[in-house]
């Protein structure tokens, strides 16, 4: 039985500031771009959220909901310094960790012999360190694999631990809502909704098959999930999936024509990014556009190389789904995995 950790820093880069600064603590913080410039939050702290303020939301809606908000642009460079900090902690109890992102990372303490083998005493003592080092909080979740510890390590947020233990999963899982699982959106949640089926429990009583029928692949993964199966294993090296440059601009684009006019400038961004990652392998192209109503899209085309009328059609693709206004525009490459049993050419940049 493995025994996993999740942890997770608690509104980790609104966090860093405060700590930093303290005038920028016991007041409604968010981490972000400029209201006037279109920007969105990136993180913020709880008293901001309780104004209904969350990630990913417009700086000026936010202003809006929580008037005394105060916006800090990110620094990026600082928090991956503290990350590293963190990663620190993490390696006295083990070197088999996943890093999700600068803030969140699983660890698989299974032959960590601190604390008589304990993960939960592991996790605690994790914790401690984060606080008492770093004057930082973070929220664990300990389990047998990665989907438990994920869910526990949200259960008692902020600066929480939770222990799904080996004897309670099925008790757990049983009456948790479906949309726990990951990759269940607004639109399969709506078609668990559809079936009945709001809880893991009662995603339980269908089999295998008929999972497979309705959801196609991700059948499978519901089967399992909702029964609080999960194998994998925690890497500790992850593959490059894809290289992307987007940009929100200060005024929406309301025509095709306007979307496309900013293409070439994008793409030559990426053609920098590519070459300062040494990455010209690769298969497919993408654009992706969010339109001014926060929806967003992604269309891609297998190819090669890049080739701006490519782009142009992958835009015009996206645009026709909701012919709303866009508000940002993403261009992108798919990387070629490792475990492609082919060889394929380097080919010039157009």
């Amino acid at each position: 039985m493995r025994k996993i950790i999740h942890i997770d820093m608690d509104c980790f880069y609104a966090a860093v500031e405060a700590r930093d600064n303290p005038r920028l603590r016991n007041i409604p913080l968010a981490v972000g771009g400029r209201p006037d410039k279109r920007g969105v939050i990136a993180t913020c702290n709880y008293i901001a959220r309780e104004f209904g303020v969350h990630s990913a939301l417009s700086s000026a809606v936010a202003k809006q909901r929580c008037p005394d908000l105060v916006i800090v642009p990110p620094n990026l460079n600082k928090y991956r310094d503290v990350s590293g900090q963190i990663h620190k902690i993490f390696n006295q109890y083990t070197d088999n960790i996943e890093p999700l992102s600068l803030d969140e990372a699983y660890l698989d303490v299974s032959d960590c012999d601190e604390f008589q083998g304990s993960a939960t005493l592991i996790a605690r003592s994790i914790k401690d360190k984060i606080k008492q080092q770093l004057n930082l909080t973070a929220s664990a979740g300990v389990a047998p694999n990665k989907f438990l510890a994920k869910i526990a390590s949200d259960w008692n947020k902020p600066d929480g631990l939770k222990t799904i233990a080996p004897d309670n999963i099925d008790d757990f899982v049983f009456n948790l809502p479906v949309r726990s699982i990951p990759g269940v959106g607004k639109v399969t949640a709506g078609k668990l909704i559809n079936l009945n089926i709001r809880t893991c429990g009662d995603l339980q009583s269908y089999d295998k098959g008929y999972l497979l029928e309705k959801f196609g692949s991700f059948g499978e993964r519901l089967y399992f999930l909702a029964r609080g199966i999960d194998n994998r294993d925690v890497k500790t090296h992850s593959e490059r999936k894809s290289i992307s440059v987007e940009n929100t601009f200060d005024a929406d684009f309301k025509t095709l024509g306007e979307i496309t006019a900013q293409l070439p400038e994008l793409v030559k961004k990426l053609k920098v990014r590519l070459e300062r990652k040494g990455a010209q392998d690769f298969k497919g192209l993408f654009v992706k556009l969010k339109f001014n109503d926060f929806s967003s899209t992604t269309v891609e085309r297998r190819a090669e190389y890049l080739l701006i009328d490519v782009f142009e059609q992958l835009a015009a693709d996206a645009f026709v789904r909701r012919n709303l206004p866009v508000r940002l525009i993403g261009v992108g490459v798919r990387l070629n995995s490792n475990k492609d049993n082919f060889t394929q050419l380097t080919l010039p940049f157009y």
